[in-house]
């Protein structure tokens, strides 16, 4: 949804028009009293917003939506009459993502609102695959492969073979072990770790060998396949 705040009926209805033509759901305002009301309820995808206004300018608009906690994150392209460079420059320093000077094409206008919506899009959720010695670990989906065989894991279980593998080839102490998988200090029972490792090893069944005791330290995910 983007929402557009223009006075000038001609621009707001032609706006309107060009965006919906290019499949955007478009909700126009004339008075700045009218968008606030909608804003309150409805937090649209981007807004076009004029700087010449009744009621309030646009800049004023601006700095109370980067105010807001709630819609501080939302896209807004400004736009205006003037093409001074200190009118460009308050806009942009007051939170504008972009800034377009009338008269404007439409297409063009189209092309700025799909630059800045690409600029908003998330990020795909980076894929997190460990992999070594047979063992395979998917981060995001939780699921843990030893060889072809799906083995399940406990939320500890699975969090300390991460751990281990991540730091393939170095020794973690008890110590570090119980900071970092159960945030506790050193002063707990160590046998926690101990129990645990046992635990894991049994799951991994043939690969259980992956995960190295080195005598009065800790433990190590080494190369012993």
């Amino acid at each position: 949804m983007i929402y557009v705040l223009e006075d000038d009926d001609n621009i707001r209805k032609l706006i309107k028009y060009s965006l919906t033509s290019q499949g955007f759901e478009v909700q126009d305002f004339s008075l700045p009293s009218e968008f606030w009301q909608t804003l309150e309820n409805c937090t649209p995808n981007l807004i076009l917003l004029d700087i010449m206004l009744p009621e309030e300018d646009g800049i004023s608009i601006l700095k109370k939506i980067r105010s807001n906690p709630e819609k501080s994150n939302i896209p807004v392209i400004m736009l205006t009459a003037k093409d001074s460079e200190y009118d460009v420059v308050t806009g942009l320093d007051a939170g504008a993502d972009d800034y377009v000077t009338k008269p404007f094409g439409m297409m063009s206008l189209v092309s700025r609102i799909k630059a800045v919506l690409r600029r908003y899009e998330k990020p795909a959720l980076q894929k997190k695959l460990l992999e070594s010695n047979g063992i395979k670990i998917d981060e995001n989906q939780h699921t843990v492969f030893a060889g072809n065989r799906q083995i399940f894991l406990t939320v500890k279980e699975f969090d300390l073979l991460v751990l281990l593998i991540k730091n393939q080839g170095n020794v973690l102490t008890r110590e570090q072990l119980l900071e970092h998988i159960w945030d506790v200090s050193a002063d707990v029972e160590s046998r926690t770790v101990d129990v645990h490792i046992r635990t894991l090893r049994q799951k991994l069944g043939e690969y259980e060998n992956v995960i190295e005791t080195i005598r009065g330290v800790g433990y190590k995910f080494g190369n012993n396949m």
